[in-house]
């Protein structure tokens, strides 16, 4: 298994997610355990183009100090929301033997949605831990009403297995 911590940057992670608290210490408790149990944790940065705050450079572009990663943890930029987008990342998951993809990060209803569906297309397993993925508010729903659509309509039973923070807990810890 590969645990994936997608676009958790200082410009976005904030207390205005739906459930930040929970998302944040969550995010940290399993990439704690990742890192405990010898489980790859992959790093991304989205990068919003020049000028938008959220590119190299940018203090907002940086990860989060609470997640941050640590030396020799891979780090992936993108400029498009799903992680495959990045060529070198997709080149390196072609050569990994282990075909079981943990995503984990921001924002829910964008960066994760497009990198569950692309790794399900290319044939991953894909797992989402409850309480392990935010957004914000929207013209159209809540930041709540958002995550809850995705995690327990969208995704279930055709592009991932959403499973129980502590079932993430235990599958990282085998």
């Amino acid at each position: 298994m590969i645990l994936l911590v997608v676009d958790v940057q200082k410009g976005i992670a904030c207390d205005e997610l739906y459930a930040y608290d929970t998302f944040m210490d969550r995010t940290a408790r399993l990439i704690d355990a990742a890192r405990k149990n010898h489980v790859e944790v992959i790093f991304f940065q989205h990068d919003a183009g020049p000028g938008s705050g959220l590119s190299a450079g940018d203090s907002d572009f940086e990860i989060a100090p609470q997640v941050a990663p640590e030396r020799g943890e891979k780090v992936f930029v993108k400029t498009i929301n799903s992680c495959f987008g990045n060529k070198d990342f997709a080149g390196y998951m072609e050569r990994q033997e282990d075909k079981r993809l943990m995503i984990i990060g921001l924002q829910t209803n964008w960066c994760i949605d497009c990198t569950v569906k692309s790794a399900f297309e290319r044939g991953y397993q894909v797992i989402i831990p409850e309480g392990t993925n935010s957004t914000f508010d929207n013209d159209y729903m809540t930041g709540e009403t958002t995550y809850r659509y995705y995690n327990e309509e969208i995704w279930p039973d055709c592009f991932a297995d959403c499973v129980t923070f502590d079932e993430a807990l235990a599958m990282i810890s085998k």
